[in-house]
């Protein structure tokens, strides 16, 4: 694939996606073997960055950043979106890595993970980065849906699964949930989307199939906790 000019481009901002391993612990309910970081990549990042650049000042570059938790070049990256991570898993160093990211200023987007089942598994993952810090939901009036766009109204964002099934959820996964944890001085780290699928929304913005109105909410969301995690 032949990239663009500006691939490697400094800029203000990139999108990072986060590699991560597969889990490998035990659970009644679902079996590790793979990791699923590469879900959706590389169109949607691509595709989301495009929004980023039409709908925002931020200089923005127009490819995509893989960023591993084994790396010190971690610390680069403002913003990283992880996705599938009712499949994820840390081991003792990388969890280490990532909560010294996160306490220094870092913020983590997680997406597309559905029901009780990938919940427990994402929550033993973000148990070991952070064993003692609560998971909140986010409240309609919090900072994080009112950067750029006002977000008080939002409901469900389906996979492309809602085109054969007609279901906006997956698995028991029925009702939307903004989560969040934060750090000592209240600033979101990690913004959690469970039940949702943003990732395909992003990807499938170009389809005349897929509804523009789950696309146009997923973009905001994006958007409001990019612009978010560089503010604060």
């Amino acid at each position: 694939m032949t990239l663009p000019a500006d691939a490697n481009e400094k800029t203000e901002w990139a999108f990072a996606r986060l590699h991560y391993d597969s889990y490998s612990g035990s659970s009644d309910c679902f079996r590790g073997g793979w990791s699923r970081w590469t879900v959706d990549a590389p169109k949607a990042d691509r595709q989301f960055v495009q929004g980023v650049r039409r709908l925002t000042r931020l200089h923005t570059r127009s490819v995509e950043q893989v960023v591993d938790p084994d790396n010190e070049e971690l610390f680069n990256w403002p913003w990283i979106y992880a996705v599938e991570v009712g499949s994820w898993g840390f081991d003792r160093a990388q969890a280490q890595r990532m909560r010294e990211y996160l306490l220094k200023g870092g913020f983590l987007m997680v997406d597309d993970f559905h029901g009780s089942c990938e919940w427990s598994v994402f929550l033993q993952g973000i148990r070991a980065i952070f064993p003692d810090r609560p998971i909140e939901e986010i409240e309609n009036n919090d900072e994080i849906f009112h950067t750029l766009y006002d977000l008080q109204e939002r409901f469900q964002v389906p996979g492309i699964q809602f085109l054969r099934s007609g279901r906006t959820f997956e698995r028991d996964g029925v009702e939307p949930k903004w989560r969040a944890i934060r750090d000592d001085d209240g600033r979101i780290m990690v913004a959690i989307c469970h039940n949702m699928d943003l990732g395909d929304a992003w990807e499938w913005a170009d389809s005349p199939y897929y509804p523009e109105r789950y696309t146009s909410l997923a973009y905001r969301l994006g958007i409001n906790y990019i612009i978010y995690s560089m503010t604060h």
